[in-house]
């Protein structure tokens, strides 16, 4: 039968192997996740997070009710839609009036108008954030967008002060290496 004393040595052995791997799970999580690049990379998701929607706000509440004020677009553009075939529940003259009570009846509809919406979405977005870009290489003289030229010879785009390109290994200068 084992002592009390054996026992005991043993949860205090077995609570200190415990705390030592907690403690090293620990450090390593801090490690990986605590580093400045991912701080830095979270940040930076968060505010995109943020800054898509205030863009996709500004395009679809502010850019694209005007589009619906157009003579022939008596929609909002997202609500556009062509019937490639009609449910069973069509009725001839007034149609469907939204593209949700076309889907509910069982209709095959192509929705152009919410594609050229995510398509304007998009390109707001990226106008907006080429501008974001633009106004901080002005601020701090130090710009994000690089100036890059394609390689002679495998056409891959590199920097334009790059003796050799980083893909096919050649000389930008023309000599053999």
């Amino acid at each position: 039968m084992p002592r009390l004393e054996d026992t005991e040595h043993a949860l205090l052995d077995a609570g200190q192997g415990a705390k030592e791997r907690a403690k090293s799970a620990w450090d390593g999580f801090s490690d990986f996740a605590l580093r400045d690049n991912v701080l830095e990379v979270a940040v930076g998701l968060i505010l995109a997070a943020a800054f898509t929607t205030v863009v996709t706000s500004f395009i679809s509440d502010i850019l694209l009710p005007p589009f619906s004020l157009i003579p022939g677009i008596n929609k909002n553009l997202e609500e556009k839609f062509a019937i490639l075939k009609r449910g069973p529940h069509y009725v001839k003259g007034s149609g469907y009036n939204t593209l949700k009570q076309a889907l509910e009846d069982g209709a095959v509809i192509l929705a152009y108008g919410s594609f050229l919406d995510n398509v304007l979405r998009f390109l707001g977005l990226g106008i907006a954030l080429y501008t974001v870009a633009q106004f901080y290489g002005w601020v701090s003289n130090d710009s994000i967008i690089k100036k890059q030229v394609k390689c002679k010879y495998c056409r891959k785009r590199i920097s334009p002060s790059a003796k050799r390109c980083v893909n096919c290994t050649s000389w930008q200068d023309g000599r053999e290496g």
